[in-house]
């Protein structure tokens, strides 16, 4: 898949998803001591809070790298020309365990048969604030479509204040309505669940 679309700044980025080929793009875009947020590599809605809090960050680049090695869906890098400049996470429901167990992203049905789900973002600092989380949940929503999904979930915030950094990396609510998700419930009150079918 390949998707094309003009950011604020015109620049043109293109969405490909996360295959063994690409993965050390995703290490240059997270960096390799770094990990994306605090080294989660990935694996914080995969793992038990007691199994992500006892492995290293080696070991959960290692366990994601596993799994993107085994062909699973695991999410969309966005390039800018060859640079890899962000990532959203998409996957079916039934492979991010901790999300099925939360209280505020928990399925809005029981059956979460074809229910794909936008889980996280992480986007290169120089490439923040210029539309490309659009662009991602846009790549991600196709993507989740191309591999069978019927319906795509999220469980993004909704900012009563300026956010710091990292506090975004479920999405933001505002950027799901314009790409035309809906609410669906709301278990806390910056948390809605939102969905779309596709």
């Amino acid at each position: 898949m390949i998707m094309m679309a003009e950011n604020s700044a015109s620049n043109r980025n293109s969405i490909q998803p996360l295959t063994p080929g690409r993965w050390d793009d995703l290490v240059t875009l997270f960096g390799p001591e770094r990990g994306a947020h605090a080294g989660c590599w990935c694996m914080w809605w995969r793992m038990t809070t007691a199994a992500f809090e006892q492995s290293s960050r080696t070991e959960r680049c290692d366990g994601f790298r596993a799994i993107v090695e085994s062909g699973a869906p695991t999410g969309v890098l966005a390039y800018h020309g060859k640079t890899p400049v962000g990532w959203c996470a998409v996957g079916p429901r039934d492979s991010l365990p901790k999300l099925i167990r939360s209280r505020v992203a928990k399925p809005f049905e029981g059956n979460i048969d074809k229910v794909w789900m936008i889980n996280c973002f992480f986007i290169d600092r120089g490439h923040r604030e210029a539309g490309l989380m659009r662009t991602l949940v846009d790549g991600a929503v196709g993507h989740a479509r191309e591999n069978g999904a019927q319906v795509v979930e999220a469980c993004p915030i909704e900012p009563a204040r300026p956010l710091i950094w990292g506090e975004a990396f479920v999405g933001i609510a505002s950027v799901f309505r314009q790409a035309g998700f809906g609410e669906v419930a709301r278990r806390s009150p910056a948390r809605p669940l939102m969905r779309i079918v596709v």
